[in-house]
Formats: C-alpha cells, sequence, structure tokens
C-alpha cells in the first residue's frame, strides 16, 4: 500500500484517540471520505451537463458513536483552543423548520447538521436519526483550496450515520442528502459533482458522470503507468461557494438557458453558439460558450483516455483550453490562478487549469513525473517574484471513494 492510500487508515487513529479524549469513550467507528479534483468540467453539473471528477487521497474523517440523549454533539480535532463541542438538540435539527438551525451553528458544524436535517426530510426511520450522536470530525483535505473540503465532511457524516443508524440509501441517493445539506442548509448553490466524487469514486479512476440522469461509470486515469502526474497548485486565494460569485454565474446561466428556451444549457451543441451569441447580451454569451465548449471538452477527454496509450500532449490541450474559457469566458479565475497555470505550462507541463468553483483555490497541472520537481520549483519562484503568498504544490493520485476505515 502507497504512502497517499495508507493515508486514510492512518489519520483515523487520530481522530479515534481524539474521540476518547473529548468523550472519555471509544467511537463506535471511523469513515472517511475524500476530496476531489475535477479533472475536466466545471460549473458544467448544475447546468446538466457532464463532469469528469476523481477522488484524492486528502480525507475528512469523522470518530462516531451513537447515544441514547437525543443530542448531536460535534467537537473538531484541530480545535487546540479547548472549546466544547457543538451541541444541537437532534428532534429540532431534522424537523421540517429545522433549517433555522443553521445561522446558529459555526460554518464548519453547518455540514455535520445539514447533513442530519437532510436526512429528516427524506428518510425512512426519523428514530435512528434523533438517538443521539457524538462526532470528532478531522480533516487533510486542505480549507478553500477548491478540493471540496465541504463535500468530504458531509460524505464522511452520512455514510457513518447511514452504517449506525440502519437507514439502507445507497450511494447515488445519499449524494442527493449530501447536496440538499449543501444547498438549503448551508445556503451555497452546487451541483453534484463534489459529493459524486467524493462517494462514487474508485482508485486509479476518474468519474465519468451525467449530470442530468446521474449515471456514472469509472474512466481509467493511468497516471503513475505512462509516466505522468498531476499536481495540485493551491494558490492559497480562499474561496467560499455560498458567497455571491458563485450564485451570479449560476444565475446567468439560466438566463441563458431561458432565452434560447432549452431546459439546461447541456441542450446546446458548439454548432450552435452562433445562433445564440445573436439573441443574449454580450456577457451571458460568454457564459453560455463556456458551459457549452466546456461539455464537450469532457466528452474529448473522456474519449482521449479511453483509448490506450492516451495522448497526454492532447489531454494537456484540452485543459488548458478549459482554463482560457475560465478566465476569458466565465470570468471564475484570478490573477494567481493565471500565473499558476502559465507558469505550469512555461516551465513544461502538458497543460494545467483551474479546479473547483473558482475566485481562487487551486490549478492542476498534468507533467511528466520526471519534470514535476522542476514545474513546481518554477511555479514557487513565480509566485515569490510576484509577491503573491506562497503556494502549496503536491501530486495527487485516483483515489477510492468514501468508507469505513475503523
Amino acid at each position: 500500500m502507497n504512502e497517499q492510500s495508507n493515508r486514510p487508515n492512518r489519520q483515523a487513529a487520530g481522530t479515534q484517540q481524539h474521540f476518547a479524549e473529548r468523550f472519555g469513550a471509544h467511537p463506535d467507528g471511523v469513515w472517511a471520505a475524500p476530496g476531489r479534483v475535477n479533472l475536466i468540467g466545471e460549473h458544467t453539473d448544475y447546468n446538466e451537463g457532464f463532469v469528469l471528477p476523481f477522488a484524492i487521497p486528502h480525507h475528512a474523517s469523522v470518530a462516531v458513536r451513537r447515544t441514547a440523549d437525543g443530542v448531536l454533539r460535534v467537537a473538531g480535532r484541530q480545535d487546540v483552543a479547548g472549546h466544547g463541542a457543538v451541541e444541537v438538540d437532534l428532534a429540532r435539527l431534522v424537523a421540517a423548520d429545522g433549517v433555522r438551525v443553521a445561522a446558529e451553528l459555526p460554518g464548519w458544524a453547518r455540514y455535520v447538521a445539514g447533513v442530519f436535517w437532510s436526512f429528516g426530510q427524506s428518510s425512512r426511520e426519523i428514530g435512528g436519526l434523533t438517538a443521539g450522536y457524538e462526532i470528532v470530525v478531522d480533516s487533510s483535505v486542505p480549507i478553500g483550496a477548491g478540493l471540496s473540503s465541504s463535500a468530504a465532511l458531509e460524505c464522511a457524516v452520512a455514510v457513518a450515520v447511514d452504517d449506525l443508524a440502519n437507514l439502507g440509501y445507497n450511494r447515488r441517493d445519499l449524494v442527493l442528502v449530501c447536496q440538499r445539506a449543501e444547498n438549503e442548509f448551508v445556503g451555497a448553490p452546487t451541483g453534484i459533482l463534489d459529493q459524486s466524487a467524493s462517494l462514487l469514486s474508485e482508485a486509479g479512476h476518474g468519474l465519468f458522470l451525467d449530470c442530468r440522469t446521474r449515471v456514472s461509470r469509472p474512466v481509467p486515469l493511468a497516471l503513475a503507468e505512462t509516466g505522468l502526474q498531476i499536481l495540485v497548485i493551491d494558490t492559497k486565494v480562499s474561496h467560499a461557494h455560498e458567497s455571491g460569485g458563485y450564485g451570479q454565474l449560476r444565475q446567468a446561466c439560466e438566463t441563458g438557458a431561458q432565452i434560447l428556451g432549452v431546459p439546461a444549457l447541456r441542450d446546446v451543441g458548439v454548432g450552435e453558439l452562433c445562433d445564440a451569441e445573436a439573441v443574449m447580451p454580450g456577457q451571458i454569451f460568454a457564459r453560455v460558450k463556456h458551459i457549452v465548449t466546456e461539455n464537450q471538452r469532457v466528452l474529448d477527454v473522456v474519449a482521449l483516455l479511453e483509448t490506450e496509450p492516451f495522448d497526454a500532449a492532447a489531454l494537456g490541450e484540452l485543459l488548458t483550453s478549459s482554463h482560457v474559457s475560465m478566465r476569458d469566458d466565465f470570468g471564475n479565475s484570478c490573477p494567481e490562478m493565471d500565473l499558476a497555470v502559465e507558469t505550469a505550462v512555461a516551465a513544461g507541463a502538458h497543460g494545467a487549469r483551474m479546479t473547483g468553483g473558482g475566485f481562487g483555490g487551486s490549478a492542476i497541472a498534468l507533467v511528466k513525473a520526471s519534470e514535476a520537481d522542476a514545474v513546481r520549483d518554477a511555479v514557487v519562484r513565480a509566485f515569490a517574484e510576484a509577491g503573491h503568498a506562497a503556494p502549496d504544490v503536491f501530486p495527487v493520485l485516483p483515489s477510492a471513494g468514501a468508507r469505513r476505515v475503523s
């Protein structure tokens, strides 16, 4: 077992120990769910299009014990200041109006509580939800880096509660439970990409997902076998999905679909863009153009990866083209992100692009493994010369989805 694949098990031991110190008992188990990198397909998910993410070795883990007092108690392992656990009455939380509880909770605790609330809106067995739970949260997914730290936390909690309360949800239904928690409880208008990647991914593969039908399949992503690496470049420019920029982009896409008279931008082909440009404002068209061309890029990347051996240079060109589209048409890049992408490509990467919702976060670069250090050093040097905070640059491998680890 390599270092990256063993990370959740090592993390689980620390989470378990912290649980015992916090609550004076042993947890019933530890569950982990990964963050994700979106290889390509940005903002296409809520437009009912196509995406191709993969899970990464960085995980959120939760140590959980079911109790009988009707209270949810949640503590973070990184709570070095010694604050007490956040406590929520579960009967109140899972009630129809329990979303009001969100405003009373610190940001990270909303994602945990939101999963219980979401289960409560659809579960057949409310008693199992309101019994009582003690939870310690830990995460190695960088927060604000565009790697879905929030979805990882939601998914870890969801698989734990589903197991302990015997709710009987399948993984695809858990995707919707977690998405609803993020959309309606936390207030972040995301699609199903992040939760799908965290719950459904397989090691060594990307997840090709049709966001309209929710049908997915694994796509081989043979990096090590072909002498390649994917580097994550965390720009340290933090972002949050519940902030206004993400919602404004989503609204622009919905407006474009309304103008064109289609259910979603998924229904518009690249060949229809010229006609679309003639009937809508310039900025709305630019947003539409990104989504339509990005959907095609996802299909092109899948076709490449399913051809053995795949053409790394062609894949890189599609990644860089995706970034140019986000920078010039979708308007969700930033100077640090553009510098990361441009420097990585100039230093020898096959291609690079922003990954995640945008306005900060991380870029990815497809590089030859033998040139990874040179690309990393070039990016770090360029950030220093520009006066930006030092980026964090690290390789990731396609990893397995959420699971019980202890």
